[in-house]
């Protein structure tokens, strides 16, 4: 196709002519930038330019009429200095807040499709409340070469996940990376991640926010010790294709789309997916009291769900409720994660709050949503992991009937849930812990869910790490500003007897047990294991089970704890090396031993599961192939009473003995070396509070 630069109008000093209507943002062009927007209520649009960082605009270009088709504006600008200029719009139209049309000439706009934002360029530095554009649209030119960056072939039942935030990964001091806090300073701790074995990094949002939004609000919020408080997780977007440039080193120089690209480079050369905790559930624009940033000035009724009197349904917990299944959000959702597949290789997605993506535009749940349904079967997607949190604040839970079309997997919350009652001591949950380990069947139906449609997980970003599973029964908020009333109530943890951080040698030695307990379930458990980043050396974020504001040692990562729990660290290694020994785990393996099941539960006596509202020791045997295709049996015995158990295991062909692989009584040999397993032939002591794994292969 030939393109015709040549100008046909002029504007002061600048050559224009009319755009491209189908190529939505700023694209260059031979000669210049496409500029192109949608807003249906519109009576005019301005295209507003500032020289980078500049606090006046050196231009403001009015669309002539004819450069409007439809709904959509475009235009060419000739002979720009695009490297250099940042860009908005101003748009006029019907102002009356009880029909949702709130169009506001006065603002400049952020463009919704920008590749590249800029006003934040630096973390958490304050910003100019007197700006008049406090988010600036940037130009991006695509010259980033990742033709050399393969797909992973990481099969999606092969996932074992690490959810991260990437800034507090290596935020702390101990880190010792040459950029904390930033893309460049996570490549320094990939050869960490590829020892400890996982293969999946899910990221907590990495599109653009802004972190000071309090201070917007005229609000600068501090704990006691001094720390300023911030949007932390990023879970309130400003621009849905632009990565963060203030988790980029060099974010400052507007180089951020490169830094985060060599990350994902880097990251697949050590066979490790990419995946986005995308938020396409509401925006940082809020209800009536909040600013106008992009969406309420361009076209508020199509991409916000409303009420009757144009006042902002909050199924998000967030002020508003993205609209996501008006056609013109259902498209942006789709172009963006396009976007981010295309042009950055992302591997998968996981929704935040993905009910909102199933409720039409009047709030209500559908049973076949058209953006889901769009999102499954798009040919660009095809290879995509996609992830539902199945849940969200308006009340809707869909964990197991989330709109999956055979393909979506969900957080799995009744795993969670029920391995933290079972663990803990509660009564009731021996035939729930049985079924979340053998793959959630009574939730996820094989045969229209497939085998991964669980993603199994105890503690994720929100709530108790881990250790502060095992060593906290209240939340500890109180840094959060709240009065402690944020955050969850339930959190179905246990202290081990006693509150918070104790120098008890009984009660640390109980805690790891515990945390060893938990991680051996995780890893033994059919279906795809996701992994809290730092659990596996014990992190603490003190108590507090609502972080999103604490960007400071509540939430970073202390890498000095690698060191003193070293051997905890070594556990999780060993854990996940010998759930990719076992095809089993995954049912990737092909046929079942003669006259066995792939799946059979025990209690204290084989072939004897105990379902009664008393039991606290259930045992399941899980048998399969190895990948040389010899028989695999497996033997996962837990015991939740405080008590001792002896236990009889399930004879074997051939009189073959079981070997003890794991016992987490033991506090640093619980995975026992090959040639210290002893073989048992019938019975053994199934210890207080542990779990023991056996092995057999024929």
């Amino acid at each position: 196709m030939q393109l015709d630069i040549l100008p046909t109008d002029t504007f002061k000093q600048f050559k224009i002519r009319r755009g491209f209507f189908r190529l939505n943002g700023s694209s260059i062009v031979p000669g210049g930038v496409n500029f192109c927007i949608y807003s249906a209520g519109a009576t005019s649009c301005e295209l507003v330019l500032f020289k980078d960082r500049a606090p006046k605009p050196f231009a403001i270009i009015p669309y002539p009429e004819n450069y409007r088709v439809g709904n959509v504006f475009a235009m060419i600008v000739l002979d720009l200095d695009y490297e250099n200029i940042e860009y908005g719009f101003r748009i006029d139209g019907k102002y009356d807040k009880t029909t949702g049309d709130i169009y506001d000439r006065r603002k400049i706009i952020l463009d919704p499709y920008a590749k590249m934002v800029s006003g934040r360029n630096e973390w958490g530095k304050l910003p100019d409340k007197d700006n008049i554009f406090q988010y600036r649209s940037k130009v991006v030119i695509s010259d980033f070469e990742l033709d050399s960056d393969l797909p992973q072939k990481t099969d999606h039942g092969d996932l074992i996940i690490y959810e991260t935030h990437l800034r507090g990964f290596t935020r702390h001091e101990a880190s010792k990376v040459k950029h904390p806090g930033t893309y460049a300073g996570f490549i320094e701790k990939i050869p960490y991640l590829k020892e400890l074995g996982i293969n999946a990094v899910e990221f907590l949002p990495i599109f653009e926010f802004d972190e000071n939004e309090d201070v917007i609000n005229d609000t600068i919020r501090y704990d006691s010790k001094g720390n300023r408080l911030l949007n932390y997780w990023g879970y309130n977007p400003i621009s849905f294709f632009a990565p963060k440039a203030g988790y980029a080193a060099s974010g400052k120089y507007s180089m951020q789309n490169y830094e985060f690209k060599n990350l994902i480079k880097e990251l697949h050369k050590n066979n490790i997916k990419v995946i986005l905790d995308v938020v396409f559930n509401h925006t940082a624009e809020g209800d009536e009291r909040g600013p106008y940033i992009s969406f309420k000035g361009i076209d508020n009724k199509a991409y916000y769900i409303l009420g009757p009197n144009g006042e902002y349904y909050n199924f998000s917990g967030c002020g508003n409720t993205l609209n996501c299944n008006n056609p013109i959000v259902r498209q942006m959702i789709l172009n963006c994660l396009r976007h981010w597949t295309a042009e950055y290789h992302i591997d998968g997605f996981r929704f935040d709050l993905a009910s909102i993506l199933g409720r039409n535009q009047d709030g209500s749940p559908m049973s076949n949503p058209p953006l889901l349904e769009l999102l499954t079967f798009d040919p660009l997607l095809n290879n995509t992991i996609l992830i539902a949190e199945a849940w969200d604040a308006g009340g809707l839970y869909q964990v197991g009937t989330f709109p999956a079309y055979g393909k979506w997997s969900e957080w799995n919350g009744h795993y969670r849930d029920d391995v933290r009652h079972f663990l803990k001591g509660d009564l009731g949950f021996a035939q729930a812990i049985v079924n979340r380990i053998t793959g959630s069947e009574d939730i996820y139906n094989p045969s229209n869910r497939g085998n991964y449609a669980s993603i199994n997980f105890i503690t994720c970003h929100d709530g108790f790490t881990l250790w502060d599973l095992f060593s906290y029964n209240e939340k500890h908020n109180e840094e959060n500003g709240w009065n402690n009333t944020d955050g969850a109530n339930d959190n179905i943890s246990w202290n081990c007897g006693v509150e918070g951080e104790t120098t008890d040698p009984e009660i640390l030695t109980l805690r790891r047990k515990m945390v060893r307990n938990a991680a051996t379930i995780l890893f033994c458990s059919i279906g795809i294991p996701m992994l809290l980043a730092g659990d596996e050396f014990c992190n603490s974020q003190f108590g507090n089970n609502n972080a999103y504001c604490q960007d400071n040692e509540t939430s970073w990562l202390n890498w000095n704890q690698l060191q003193e729990n070293h051997d905890m660290f070594l556990f999780f290694k060993q854990l996940i090396a010998f759930r990719k020994e076992h095809p089993l785990f995954r049912r990737a393996s092909e046929g079942t031993p003669k006259n066995y099941p792939a799946v059979s539960l025990h209690g204290i006596n084989p072939w004897q599961f105990d379902s009664s509202h008393g039991n606290r020791v259930v045992c399941i045997m899980l048998t399969g192939k190895t990948e040389d295709g010899r028989d695999d049996f497996i033997y996962i015995a837990i015991n939740a009473h405080w008590e001792n158990h002896r236990i009889n295991l399930p004879s074997l062909p051939h009189d073959t003995p079981w070997q003890l692989i794991i016992n987490t009584e033991f506090d640093d040999k619980a995975f026992i070396k090959p040639q210290n397993r002893p073989k048992i032939y019938q019975q053994n002591t199934l210890n207080a509070r542990s779990v023991s794994v056996y092995n057999a292969i024929i």
